[in-house]
């Protein structure tokens, strides 16, 4: 997932992601056995845990990601926890996208961290195809057998062997909404793509701007692409697209890029236009549909469960100035497509896959969801961690539906299509939202992009 960073809903608005994700799709991956080491001798039940951890005095760990701000500091208590059982000592390293390069470039210079945060699948593959990535060792692969369903364990596997431990989830089919510019212009929870050109058109009538679109960030314009996509075309062509097993070109993008412009192509639907939207990045497409009052400069927001950290930054409250409804039905059924963040293992060690095998349990997770704007895919997290009902109602509907989800598509594929700023998928697409009457030359440029990807494999 390129999920970036994360206070009460409706009853109804809950019900319905529950619905959405319990009616999800599921990815389909190989299944296999993990590697690893023997079990680690000295390791004993870490107080106020349920996870045994061996004395680590002495040992220094670097662990790297993506993450920033309220994210990022989360996620370093969760590694301070870590330090607190077992006497190791733990640095967050920042990493820029793609983080494959970033990577690529402390290895060449001799000095990898210890474990990588990766938001992709296809990041996994190419850490172990170019031999940066160890397996997962026998006691974290013990905690990721019991702590995740077959699906999230699957994914995490390359040729049968467990090397990613799925740290964090996300449901990217939410769109967040103004409840009082929706409640000023009548408008409703749409269910279908249709309802939404509706809804639309009614926030329009009472005088705001319909959308906020984030085009100076790629990714979020995969995400819109591919919730569109998954319902439209159907879960069997969703995941030959993924895998380059059908082209860009097919008329099923050509459907999926022409019902985008029914959105993208109006400018007056667009905070700022399409030129406003493409100067527009993630976190401000979120604080600015929820300042200014009923005023504010857009009534929806589209992205996953994470949007919740940055309405925290503004004085809306979630559950009564910001909620929250599925993205809708554009096909016969609602999207659910989901992202996450993996950890992989580079220096192998026995601290480094203590902390690995931390990772991997509720120990760890239950930290971070009790601090908001995260979701495990671990299940033997308690429901009750989560701080607030629309956390906890999309936690528990994630952690219900099983297998039943479809991964992000541009994770699935080769870095340099679909997870590079400026280049691949996210520039194709920017380009598509600055001119949405060129269908034919948004395929044209996908499918040059994804043909040099999937062909070199990076």
């Amino acid at each position: 997932m390129h999920s970036r960073s994360s206070t009460i809903r409706t009853g109804r608005a809950a019900g319905a992601v529950a619905a959405l994700l319990a009616g999800g799709l599921v990815l389909g991956a190989c299944s296999g056995g993990g590697g690893g080491d023997k079990k680690d001798q000295g390791s004993t039940p870490s107080a106020g845990g349920s996870v045994s951890l061996p004395r680590l005095d002495g040992a220094h760990l670097e662990i790297a990601a993506v993450w920033t701000g309220q994210e990022q500091t989360n996620f370093k208590k969760v590694l301070a926890e870590f330090e607190k059982r077992t006497g190791a000592k733990v640095t967050f390293v920042p990493a820029q996208d793609p983080i494959i390069n970033f990577l690529g470039s402390k290895i060449a210079g001799g000095q990898p961290p210890d474990i990588a945060m990766l938001p992709q699948p296809g990041a996994i593959k190419q850490a172990v195809d170019k031999g940066w990535a160890k397996p997962v060792g026998a006691d974290a692969l013990k905690e990721v057998r019991k702590n995740y369903s077959q699906g999230w364990q699957d994914i995490g596997k390359v040729g049968g062997k467990q090397y990613g431990v799925y740290y964090k989830a996300a449901n990217k089919s939410l769109i967040w909404y103004n409840a009082k510019v929706f409640e000023n212009a009548g408008a409703k929870e749409p269910k279908t793509w249709k309802d939404l050109l509706t809804t639309a058109q009614a926030v329009y009538d009472s005088g705001v701007t319909p959308f906020s679109v984030p085009g100076a960030d790629g990714w979020p314009l995969t995400d819109w692409f591919e919730n569109v996509y998954l319902s439209q075309a159907g879960p069997e062509k969703y995941d030959q697209l993924a895998q380059h097993k059908i082209k860009w070109t097919d008329p099923s993008v050509k459907r999926a890029l022409q019902t985008l412009a029914q959105i993208w192509g109006k400018k007056d639907y667009l905070a700022g236009g399409q030129d406003g939207a493409l100067q527009t990045e993630f976190p401000n497409s979120v604080t600015q549909t929820f300042t200014g009052g009923d005023q504010p400069k857009a009534a929806m927001v589209y992205e996953g469960d994470f949007v919740q950290v940055n309405i925290g930054e503004t004085k809306a409250k979630v559950g009564t100035d910001a909620k929250v409804f599925p993205f809708p039905a554009v096909g016969s059924t609602a999207p659910v497509v989901s992202g996450g963040d993996a950890a992989v293992l580079l220096k192998d060690s026995k601290a480094a896959q203590a902390l690995l095998t931390f990772l991997a349990s509720p120990d760890a997770a239950t930290i971070q969801a009790k601090l908001g704007g995260y979701l495990s895919p671990n299940k033997n997290v308690a429901i009750s961690s989560y701080p607030n009902s629309v956390q906890q109602k999309i936690a528990k509907s994630l952690i219900a539906s099983g297998d039943d989800f479809r991964f992000d598509m541009s994770d699935q594929a080769p870095q340099a299509f679909g997870g590079t700023p400026g280049k691949g998928e996210w520039k194709d697409l920017q380009d598509f939202l600055k001119n949405p009457g060129d269908v034919a030359g948004a395929q044209a440029a996908l499918e040059k992009d994804a043909a040099a990807a999937y062909g070199s494999g990076s």
